[in-house]
């Protein structure tokens, strides 16, 4: 495996750290870390609430990219509570298809750290609408 999939995988298991914050509000179930071009990681947490305004930790995690200045993603990786790699939801794919339109195709998201399985953002999402 290479050495930056176990720093992500590193980096969003790190942060994961579950809990509530309120009666309407938990925080940390999903952790994930994304690798702009420029090499460096970046996190987020999942929040959720019972209004529905929480976001995904990948979410996050591009958000704090963004507001660091940059807007390039080349690798993904989210980390459920119990530790096992998942695929970003429909909201977090059709954020990275619209940041990065004509790049999107090319990111890279781990599916499975214990496999190792990697597809692209275009092989997850063939045909997406942009």
């Amino acid at each position: 495996m290479e050495q930056i999939w176990i720093d992500l995988y590193n980096a969003a298991k790190t942060i994961l750290k579950p809990q509530k914050i309120s009666e309407w509000m938990e925080a940390g179930g999903v952790a994930a870390a994304v690798e702009s071009v420029s090499g460096k990681i970046y996190v987020g947490v999942c929040i959720d609430s019972a209004c529905t305004l929480g976001i995904c930790a990948e979410r996050n995690a591009i958000f704090n990219m963004i507001t660091n200045g940059e807007t390039s993603i080349k690798r993904v990786v989210a980390v459920n509570w119990d530790g096992k790699a998942m695929p970003p939801c429909g909201a977090c794919r059709e954020l990275m298809t619209q940041l990065m339109p004509k790049e999107y195709q090319n990111i890279e998201i781990m599916l499975d750290y214990e496999t190792y399985k990697i597809v692209t953002l275009g092989e997850l999402t063939p045909g997406w609408w942009i």
